[in-house]
């Protein structure tokens, strides 16, 4: 009975040891970190100050775009305009005066080469237009991808040079435009249908889209030649992205680049249809289906037929450095936007 006795005042004892021990850690622990989150975020508050006063005071706001030309025979490229903090993407020559089309923030933008002024193009309740927009045939006018209605995705829209009346040629979304057809009847463009992205064409008037392509594999960045024969695009259907030429009813498929290092994209026929301008990515930088900014890219020129593949130029873009065509109308140069990052200021 003692002996049951000791053996209860001794285990009360350590109990209560035990208890004071977890106690007194806990109140440790309670004191630390009392002092050390005042600590904590006197840290983290100063720090959130030097990163944003070194983003103040040491660069610049924002990325940087810059509007160039490249002699497509000389290769000597010519600044036409920085425009500071901003960007502006997918230049497109126009033929109705010396100027060149291009988006920013949603809206569609012209630079007169001739005076350097830049006009706002009047495009009525459409918005949010991205950088799939080329002229039509004649000059008068132009086709536009936008998202006028969020929910929907981006749909095309045609419009007339001086007019803000638009109409809608895809109802169906999301739908991406590249190329007019010579005749001025049909818009070619790439558009995401049973999850999967295809060719297709439709006749401005109303009839329904064409399926021109269907095979695996992200299908994109379609433009008709001058003499409307042929419909160019890029691939990822043999792995890596290529450069592909078919009829315009998407027969006689033809793989036009053959590269086992680069991505392919974004094939511009000239005026005369004699040469192909196009994007190219390092295969390592991207997937086949990706084509970001932010990249070191090449823009190289080939023949009509892929032959004398070369690089003409090389710069800091990607997206928006030339999703649709650029030539200039006189085959001679092509337009093209190359990115600045935020920089340190000098």
């Amino acid at each position: 009975m003692l002996k049951d006795k000791k053996h209860i005042i001794l285990t009360s004892a350590l109990l209560g040891t035990c208890g004071g021990v977890v106690f007194s850690l806990i109140s440790f622990i309670l004191n630390f970190f009392s002092w050390i989150f005042p600590i904590l975020g006197i840290v983290i508050g100063e720090f959130v100050f030097l990163y944003f006063f070194v983003q103040r005071f040491f660069y610049k706001k924002g990325t940087s775009s810059v509007l160039e030309i490249i002699n497509v025979e000389t290769c000597e490229r010519t600044t036409l305009k920085v425009f500071e903090n901003t960007i502006i993407e997918s230049p497109n020559w126009r033929k109705d005066e010396n100027a060149i089309l291009y988006n920013s923030n949603g809206f569609i933008f012209s630079y007169n080469i001739d005076n350097d002024t830049v006009e706002k193009i009047d495009i009525g309740d459409l918005k949010d237009c991205n950088n799939d927009h080329v002229l039509s045939p004649d000059g008068t006018g132009f086709a536009i991808s936008c998202n006028k209605y969020k929910v929907l995705g981006s749909q095309i829209y045609t419009l007339k040079f001086g007019s803000s009346e638009s109409k809608l040629i895809t109802p169906k979304s999301p739908s991406y435009l590249h190329g007019w057809s010579p005749d001025g009847n049909t818009l070619v463009y790439c558009a995401k249908r049973n999850g999967q992205f295809d060719i297709y064409a439709k006749n401005i008037n109303g009839t329904d889209e064409i399926q021109l392509t269907s095979s695996k594999g992200h299908n994109d960045g379609c433009e008709y030649s001058p003499d409307g024969k042929h419909i160019w695009f890029n691939s990822a259907r043999d792995g890596l992205m290529q450069i592909y030429r078919m009829d315009c009813d998407g027969k006689n498929v033809r793989r036009i680049t053959d590269s086992k290092e680069r991505n392919s994209w974004f094939a511009h026929v000239s005026p005369k249809g004699d040469k192909i301008v196009y994007l190219a990515f390092n295969s390592k930088d991207i997937e086949p289906e990706e084509h970001l900014p932010d990249k070191n890219i090449q823009i190289r020129l080939m023949n009509y037929d892929g032959s004398n593949d070369r690089v003409i130029a090389e710069f800091y873009g990607g997206q928006g450095s030339f999703n649709t065509n650029s030539w200039s109308p006189d085959g001679k140069y092509i337009a093209c936007v190359r990115y600045e990052p935020p920089k340190k200021y000098s």
